[in-house]
C-alpha cells in the first residue's frame, strides 16, 4: 500500500495547487449554497438539508468529471503514461492512488458544506438523522460518480472528451430511474434498481438501507475495476 499512498499523495498535492480544482470545489459551494437556501424564501420553511442534498447530485454529475478529466488523460497526453507503466509500480496502485486523492479532495469539498448545518443548528431545531444520513449518501454517491470519471479518463487522452463522456453516463444513470415510470412488472424493477438517484433518496429522508450501500460499494468497484483493465490494456497496444 505504500506505492499507493505514494501516487495519492502525489495527485493530492498536484490538487490542492491547481487552480481548476478549486474553481471546481468554488463553483459546487456556490450552487449547494443556493439550493440550500432556496427553500427559505417558503413561507414556512422547514430545518432540513432535503434541498441541498437533491441539488448536489446533480451537481456532482458536471463536476465529478472536472475533478477525474486529468487524472489519467493528462498522463497520455504528455506521455508520462510509458514513463508511470515501466515503473515498478502495478496497475492497480496507479488507479486506486489517482481514485483515492480525487475522492479525498472531494471529501475536503463536502466537508465545507457542515457550515450549512451548522446555521441550521444555531437558528433552527434540525432533524440530525437525515443529515448525517443524506452526508453519507452523498459520500457514496460522489464516490461512484469519480469512478466514473476515472475510467473515462483513463481510456482517452483528450480531457475534455473525458469530462463529456463521463457526464453522460452519469447522466443516463441519473434519469433511468424516470425511464423506470414508463415501464411495468419486472423490467420497471430492473431498470430503477440501476438507477443512481433512486438509491440516494433513502438517504435523504433519513433512513440508511444496506441495499443502496452496497449498490455505490458496488458501481465503484466495478468501475474502478474496468480503469485498471483499461490500463492495463495499454501494455499489449
Amino acid at each position: 500500500m505504500r506505492t499507493v499512498q505514494a501516487v495519492a499523495w502525489k495527485e493530492i498535492q498536484i490538487y490542492f495547487s491547481s487552480p481548476t480544482a478549486y474553481i471546481v470545489a468554488m463553483i459546487f459551494l456556490a450552487l449547494a449554497s443556493f439550493f440550500f437556501v432556496r427553500d427559505l424564501s417558503n413561507p414556512f420553511p422547514q430545518a432540513s438539508m432535503s434541498s441541498f442534498f437533491q441539488g448536489a447530485t446533480i451537481i456532482l454529475i458536471l463536476l465529478a468529471p472536472t475533478l477525474t478529466m486529468r487524472l489519467l488523460a493528462e498522463e497520455q497526453k504528455l506521455g508520462t503514461i510509458e514513463l508511470l507503466l515501466t515503473s515498478p509500480v502495478r496497475d492497480w496502485e496507479v488507479i486506486l492512488g489517482k481514485y483515492i486523492a480525487s475522492l479525498v479532495f472531494l471529501l475536503g469539498t463536502i466537508v465545507l458544506t457542515l457550515y450549512f448545518v451548522l446555521l441550521l443548528v444555531i437558528f433552527a431545531d434540525p432533524d440530525p438523522g437525515p443529515i448525517w444520513s443524506g452526508y453519507l449518501g452523498l459520500i457514496l454517491y460522489g464516490a461512484a460518480a469519480l469512478s466514473v470519471g476515472l475510467l473515462t479518463s483513463t481510456l482517452t487522452s483528450n480531457q475534455i472528451v473525458a469530462a463529456v463522456v463521463a457526464m453522460g453516463i452519469l447522466l443516463v444513470l441519473y434519469f433511468t430511474d424516470f425511464a423506470a415510470g414508463t415501464l411495468t412488472g419486472l423490467p420497471a424493477t430492473i431498470v430503477n434498481e440501476i438507477g443512481l438517484k433512486s438509491h440516494f433518496d433513502d438517504f435523504e429522508r433519513g433512513v440508511i438501507d444496506t441495499k443502496h450501500i452496497a449498490y455505490y460499494l458496488l458501481l465503484t468497484s466495478f468501475f474502478v475495476f474496468l480503469s485498471i483493465r483499461a490500463l492495463e490494456s495499454r501494455r499489449w497496444r
